[in-house]
This record gives structure tokens, C-alpha cells and sequence, in this order.
């Protein structure tokens, strides 16, 4: 009788055992899904860094000019008023690089084109 009642109940640990372990809901799981919390929380972070950058430029573009300057000068290649472009162009080198040109205004200032 003994026997059987360890054998029964040793059989139930096992059952038991195998759900918290690898069962709907077990430890494995758990482990899983803290992985993906914290994964989760570093994707949000960076993207709560990148709507503060965001929302700089935004309040940089709707208060002031020198936002607008920029963007001017770096995407459409304007040069104030009152600056001179210089473009320089180098010959072609030993090893066939490609001429490159650069933009440096006079005064600080860029003059739309």
C-alpha cells in the first residue's frame, strides 16, 4: 500500500514538475517573455529619444530660422545673401578618384539661389 502511494504521488511531482517547467504558463515561458519586456523597453527608449529629437527640430522649425537656414544650405545647397560659393574641383589622382566639390560660404551666411 506504501508503495503504491509513494509511486502515486511520486508520479504527480512528476506531472507537476514537467508543467511548472515546460507546461502553458512555466518558467521557460517566463523567461521568454522577460526577454521580450526588456527588449521591448530598449526599442521604446530609442524611439523616446528619437520623438525628442523630433519634436526639437519641430519647435526649431516653427520658432526660428536657423533651423530653416540649415535645412537650406544642407538639402537644396543655398547660399545666403551677401556669401560667395566656392566650388573646388580636384584633378583626377593616381588611383581614378572622382572630382569632388565642396561649398564653403563667405561671411557665415547662405544666400538663396
Amino acid at each position: 500500500m506504501t508503495r503504491v502511494l509513494i509511486t502515486v504521488l511520486l508520479a504527480l511531482l512528476i506531472v507537476l514538475q514537467y508543467r511548472l517547467w515546460f507546461g502553458a504558463g512555466g518558467l521557460n515561458e517566463v523567461r521568454h517573455l522577460r526577454q521580450e519586456i526588456t527588449q521591448q523597453r530598449n526599442e521604446n527608449q530609442l524611439l523616446g529619444e528619437r520623438n525628442r529629437t523630433l519634436a526639437a527640430e519641430v519647435r526649431d522649425l516653427k520658432q526660428g530660422t536657423a533651423a530653416i537656414e540649415e535645412r537650406a544650405r544642407t538639402d537644396l545647397g543655398m547660399v545666403g545673401a551677401g556669401e560667395t560659393f566656392y566650388q573646388v574641383i580636384t584633378k583626377l589622382g593616381r588611383q581614378g578618384a572622382a572630382p569632388s566639390a565642396a561649398a564653403a560660404p563667405k561671411n557665415g551666411k547662405d544666400r538663396g539661389r
